[in-house]
């Protein structure tokens, strides 16, 4: 018997070719017209050429993340993406290629567990959706490089879908509340919190301006250091100059999150990321008036689109003008009396 369902009710496959046992499972849900045709094309492929033909295989989870550990090497972030893919150890070297769908379900489940929090004892995810996405991303390349290489019958990573993730922010600080949290900050911290507000840079762009990056004019972002991978150009303005001498940062990375931390903290709102800078940097240029083209070249949006996050502010500063507008065309109704007030007038 070439086609059989196993106690779980997944479909399996198997066929002899030259006294060797070619086996495999499909994923659950599978009909016996999915078993056939992957009988068929097994048997299609022997017939055409038995000796020379290499039959792609279902192969395990394990050596798909060995592929795409192998294509990281020659990636510009490849010891971020290998440690995004050696995540998925613990869960790879239970399933096969056929059963991706099924093996990013339990990765999903198991990585969302509620776990209680060091610091503050609330339950949270044990990884955050983005991360989970990185590391099911890895699993996909895999899956797809396998399929390339013709290791298996068809794209498994095509099954995989990824958590849906939520990283809008309403956290938009004005100038003042930037005073209050720079302000008691050293040079060093006061020039990158600056910087960010005055340029719209991520954290990571800051730590990778050096001295030839300054211009007259302008500071060049290469296009290594971008998240999306373009080369950017940002104005320098005069707010901004005084700052720049302290350009290259000289403090770590892990510096300037503990003294933010900490500023954040003196200043009452601990509640507010590094990152709400750039996005402050965005919303007080909506307040001021330009244009959401113009903030998306500064802040180095691929598209537009990106920047329609902030649209909504642009919405509520139009209502508040059309409003004003709406009371000198239709003034608010006067205020009735209070009925002892009617009584002594009638009185």
């Amino acid at each position: 018997m070439s086609i059989w369902d196993d106690k779980k009710g997944r479909k399996h496959v198997g066929i002899m070719v030259g006294g060797q046992r070619i086996h495999r499972i499909l994923p659950e849900g599978s009909t016996a017209g999915d078993a056939k045709r992957i009988e068929a094309e097994l048997r299609g492929a022997i017939d055409k050429a038995p000796k020379q033909v290499g039959i792609p295989g279902d192969l395990p989870m394990q050596a798909i993340m060995k592929i795409y550990i192998a294509h990281s090497k020659g990636l510009r972030s490849s010891d971020t993406s290998e440690h995004h893919a050696k995540r998925l150890g613990q869960w790879a070297e239970k399933f096969r290629a056929s059963q991706a769908a099924a093996f990013a379900a339990v990765v999903i489940k198991d990585m969302s567990t509620l776990i209680e929090d060091d610091k503050t004892g609330e339950m949270k995810p044990a990884y955050a959706p983005a991360t989970i996405n990185r590391s099911l991303a890895t699993a996909k390349k895999g899956l797809t490089l396998a399929w390339e290489q013709g290791l298996t019958p068809e794209n498994y990573g095509l099954r995989i879908k990824s958590v849906r993730v939520n990283n809008k922010r309403e956290v938009f600080l004005s100038v003042a509340q930037v005073h209050a949290i720079a302000d008691s900050c050293q040079p060093e911290t006061k020039a990158a919190i600056w910087a960010a507000l005055l340029t719209g840079a991520r954290r990571g762009e800051l730590f990778k301006i050096k001295a030839e990056h300054i211009g007259e004019d302008t500071i060049t972002i290469p296009a290594s250091h971008t998240k999306t991978n373009m080369a950017r150009v940002v104005p320098i303005i005069p707010a901004l100059r005084p700052w720049l001498k302290h350009f290259p940062l000289k403090l770590t990375v892990e510096g300037l999150k503990s003294n933010w931390q900490r500023a954040r903290v003196r200043a009452g709102m601990d509640h507010v990321n590094f990152h709400d800078l750039r996005h402050s940097c965005a919303s007080i240029m909506l307040g001021l008036g330009v244009d959401l083209y113009t903030i998306s070249k500064i802040l180095g949006h691929s598209t537009i689109q990106t920047t329609q996050r902030y649209s909504h502010l642009q919405v509520d500063a139009q209502r508040v003008a059309l409003g004003k507008l709406g009371d000198l065309v239709m003034p608010p109704p006067a205020k009735k009396k209070a009925p002892a007030a009617r009584k002594a007038a009638r009185a």
